[in-house]
């Protein structure tokens, strides 16, 4: 996976002695052991956490996470990233748009890991409650603008426009409302009622050919009667689609109709006729299959994909291969019983999982006696530096004893970012093995009250891939060994 680095160290921070290459090779650390790609580097080295979001640096980052350059940003603390709470949100934001993963060394996030996206969760509930105390602010103004024929947000329906704030009739759009209507009456059905329009060169006010749901809104808006609804919808939050508001909280006020109430009523009735004999079905909800894309054939290490028949009810993976195959109902059969394993004999995964309570604190010992090492060849080098000044030494002892001393500096300087970039590596996974113990333990008590939707949506967080081999299953989950 293809990878950048933020380095944000301000110019008090240097002189405190962190050192921007200092982090950079930290990330670089924790990129090799994750088997990342580092393709991109974002220095911001100097500049104010208070406002980045308008950096050119943070802009080409963005930049990149949208066009699918980068999949993950590695950085030494969130405060390094940003330090403004609301531009924070909306970098979370748009990385989890993307797809994309932040990566936080010193608090060990990594929302790469399922256990990590509960940064993405936190920040989208902030970022939600932001929304909604602005929403409700406003909200609050539109029914009385409203009540009084306000413009309440928004262009008029087609027909109309708003002048000195009163919704009139446009008259350069009326005769095409009028012609919407005359049309359905006669064709008495949308798919008619388009096509004749559209024939004879009607339009929408944005140029557009009419379709249907175009149609059904103007043929049902009560506004050409003469009655305008307004504070009656609300958006979804994805800029896209809205909803309907509770009817209690419609407020209709008067405007000059453009159709005759009559035929309004008429054109509705029809409406219903029509669509009385299909009614609406919500979609089944869940993904069609549990397993899929994670599967790979033991033996021919080819993907394995469903194949479904008339006559079978179990969905069947098979490779394309050697067709070996296996049904999903097996495939939850097995995980329920590696489910078992962990939960009932917790000694065989704890024997499977690496000690790195162990190794956090041998690797922390040999950082601090480092740390102090580095110190102790700074003061020395110090000490020579005041000697050869003094003309103590002269230049000949000065340099046969500086070189070791600063080639021994380097070696540390690079050695303390390693040290800290596998620190923060194995924080990160241990915080995931915690998060698979737990949801491994719910889901197994869980599994005779749940149904098979949410049982593939945890088993999908806890498993990178399965293989089938010929005479196992083996489960590869994402902070463990193999486990079959």
């Amino acid at each position: 996976m293809n990878v950048g680095i933020w380095i944000r160290v301000s110019t008090e921070d240097q002189a405190r002695g962190e050192s921007p290459k200092n982090h950079e090779h930290r990330a670089r650390m924790y990129a090799e052991l994750k088997n990342w790609n580092v393709v991109e580097l974002y220095d911001l080295s100097g500049v104010s956490g208070k406002s980045v979001i308008d950096h050119p640096e943070a802009k080409r980052m963005l930049a990149d996470v949208a066009a699918g350059k980068i999949k993950a940003l590695i950085f030494s603390k969130l405060a390094r990233l940003a330090r403004n709470v609301r531009e924070l949100l909306d970098i979370a934001d748009r990385f989890q748009q993307h797809g994309a993963n932040l990566v936080s060394l010193e608090e060990s996030i990594d929302t790469s890991f399922p256990a990590g996206r509960l940064l993405f969760t936190v920040i989208g509930a902030l970022a939600q409650w932001e929304r909604e105390e602005i929403s409700a602010r406003v909200s609050a103004s539109v029914p009385v603008r409203a009540r009084q024929g306000k413009p309440t947000g928004g262009k008029g329906p087609l027909g109309y426009m708003w002048q000195d704030k009163q919704l009139v009739i446009n008259p350069a759009e009326a005769p095409t409302v009028r012609e919407v209507f005359e049309t359905f009456l006669k064709m008495r059905t949308l798919q008619g009622t388009w096509t004749a329009l559209n024939e004879k060169g009607f339009r929408t006010r944005n140029g557009a050919k009419f379709g249907s749901t175009t149609l059904k809104r103007i043929l049902t808006d009560p506004t050409y009667k003469g009655t305008k609804r307004a504070n009656y919808s609300k958006s979804k939050g994805n800029n896209k689609s809205w909803e309907l508001k509770p009817q209690s909280q419609w407020v209709y006020f008067d405007v000059e109709p453009l159709i005759d109430e009559k035929k309004w009523k008429e054109v509705g009735t029809i409406i219903k006729q029509n669509a009385a004999p299909f009614p609406s079905t919500p979609p089944p909800q869940g993904g069609k299959y549990a397993f899929a894309g994670l599967l790979v054939c033991g033996v021919c290490k080819q993907k394995m994909y469903v194949m479904k028949y008339k006559t079978m009810k179990d969905p069947r993976y098979v490779c394309r291969g050697c067709r070996s195959k296996i049904d999903e109902s097996d495939l939850f059969t097995q995980f329920h019983e590696g489910l078992k394993c962990m939960v009932v004999n917790p000694d065989q995964l704890q024997s499977a999982l690496p000690t790195d309570e162990q190794a956090i604190f041998a690797k922390e010992n040999a950082l601090k006696i480092l740390k102090t090492e580095a110190k102790g060849v700074d003061r020395k080098i110090d000490s020579l530096l005041d000697l050869v000044n003094d003309r103590s030494i002269d230049r000949k002892t000065f340099s046969e004893r500086i070189g070791g001393l600063q080639e021994r500096k380097q070696q540390i300087e690079l050695e303390i970012p390693r040290l800290e970039g596998e620190i923060a590596f194995l924080r990160a996974a241990d915080i995931g093995r915690d998060y698979l113990r737990t949801q491994a333990t719910t889901l197994y008590a869980m599994w005779d009250t749940v149904d098979n939707d949410k049982r593939a949506r945890i088993a999908r967080e806890l498993l990178g891939g399965i293989t089938v081999e010929p005479k196992e299953v083996v489960f590869d989950y994402i902070y463990l060994p193999q486990f079959m």
